[in-house]
């Protein structure tokens, strides 16, 4: 198998490198069960992002992310939920498209959570942002639910999205043409 060996974070990792489409293939960044990645990660990217009052993520990958930077900073997180449950109340719904999701997907908050987003300063946090959009439907979550956005971070720029001069990040991932 094809890797990609990644630096971050004073870290080193072998990405295995997947296929998305006849021509473009990625490098998979998985943190999920990775702590100190997730946490050398979480540090590195507080120390990136500006004043803030809570943390915004979207389910699945960003969630240890946003925990370990709600535990370094004392701040609480939210998650943005890829369906209405049956607990969501009043559900605020934002689709959105993704490079690593083969269709349209839906970003949820409940009332409960979006009262947490009210007249906050928001920081919005993935693991990775690579067309943008899965950042853009969160932004929108927040201008919905009331919030101010604070910042747009994540770990890694994949591709032209490290040439964005609106969001933080801590290294670029290439996209693998073909």
């Amino acid at each position: 198998m094809k890797t990609y060996t990644l630096h971050v974070s004073g870290l080193t990792r072998e990405l295995p490198i997947c296929p998305v489409s006849d021509t473009l293939d990625i490098a998979a960044f998985i943190m999920l069960g990775d702590v100190e990645l997730t946490r050398a990660t979480a540090r590195d990217l507080l120390a990136k992002c500006p004043d803030f009052d809570v943390l915004l993520t979207a389910e699945c990958k960003g969630i240890p992310l946003a925990y370990e930077m709600s535990a370094m900073s004392g701040k609480p997180h939210v998650v943005a939920r890829k369906e209405v449950k049956v607990y969501t109340q009043n559900p605020i719904i934002v689709t959105d498209n993704s490079i690593t999701t083969q269709h349209a997907q839906q970003l949820v908050l409940g009332d409960l959570d979006a009262e947490k987003l009210r007249g906050k300063r928001v920081m919005i946090v993935d693991d990775v942002i690579s067309t943008g959009g899965s950042l853009e439907a969160l932004a929108k979550l927040v201008e919905k639910a009331g919030g101010i956005p604070a910042g747009k971070a994540a770990v890694l720029a994949e591709g032209d999205a490290a040439k964005r001069d609106d969001i933080l990040f801590l290294e670029e991932l290439p996209l693998f043409f073909h």
